[in-house]
């Protein structure tokens, strides 16, 4: 099975466009920094929270994964892909998002 990935510039295009991001990062990876927007499910409570990873409606686009590097989020891809969840992985995640100069917000909500 194929995940599709993403670059950073990329998912900022996806971002402007108002498609949706859930970062996997534990709750302190998160509070401390994370994408505007991104709502937060750990990876090890992506099994229970499948229904966060799916369209909202119908013809609404993919969820983007992000954790620190990829790989995190890479894993619950794979995961959500034998759901039937269309999830794309971004690659080199939050880490390349703050290296590239683009700004992340702390505390635990998405905005």
């Amino acid at each position: 099975m194929s995940i599709m990935e993403v670059s950073v510039e990329e998912l900022e295009v996806a971002l402007a466009a108002g498609e949706r991001l859930i970062d996997v990062r534990e709750t302190d990876e998160y509070e401390d920094g994370h994408v505007a927007g991104a709502i937060h499910v750990a990876l090890g409570t992506v099994a229970e929270n499948v229904a966060a990873f799916q369209p909202a409606a119908e013809g609404d686009g993919p969820t983007y994964v992000i954790c620190k590097v990829g790989g995190r989020s890479m894993r619950a891809c794979e995961f959500l892909a034998q759901q039937g969840v269309k999830a794309i992985n971004v690659a080199g995640g939050t880490a390349e998002w703050i290296v590239s100069g683009r700004s992340v917000v702390a505390g635990s909500q998405p905005l």
